[in-house]
Order: C-alpha cells, then structure tokens, then sequence
C-alpha cells in the first residue's frame, strides 16, 4: 500500500494545506487545522477552494 505523500505544504495561520493523490489517482489539496482540540479537516480539487476553506474556518478549540 503506497504512503501519503505530500508535497506543495503551506500554512495559513493554524491551518495547513498540502497537495497529494487521492485514491483514483487524482491530484487533490488537504486543508488540516493544525490547533489542538479542532479535528477539522477536508480535501479540495483545487487548490483556490482549499486556501479560501483555510482563510475562512472558525473553531473554538478546547
């Protein structure tokens, strides 16, 4: 089973944003908020839609 790779990382305040292959073999973009207590996390088909999710979510971690 192939590890997950990802490359093209940047940070956005807490959240960070990497590109990877999906499962059918797509290029995808994963936006991770990286505070404790928010298990927050979501993948994109493009990158735009990844950065405006990391510019724009809100959470009260504990």
């Amino acid at each position: 089973m192939p590890r997950n790779r990802f490359w093209d990382v940047d940070r956005i305040g807490p959240v960070q944003i990497g590109t990877h292959r999906d499962r059918q073999g797509r290029e995808a973009h994963a936006a991770a908020y990286t505070a404790p207590g928010c298990d927050w996390s979501a993948d994109y088909l493009n990158r735009a839609a990844a950065e405006l999710a990391a510019r724009t979510h809100r959470c009260n971690p504990r």
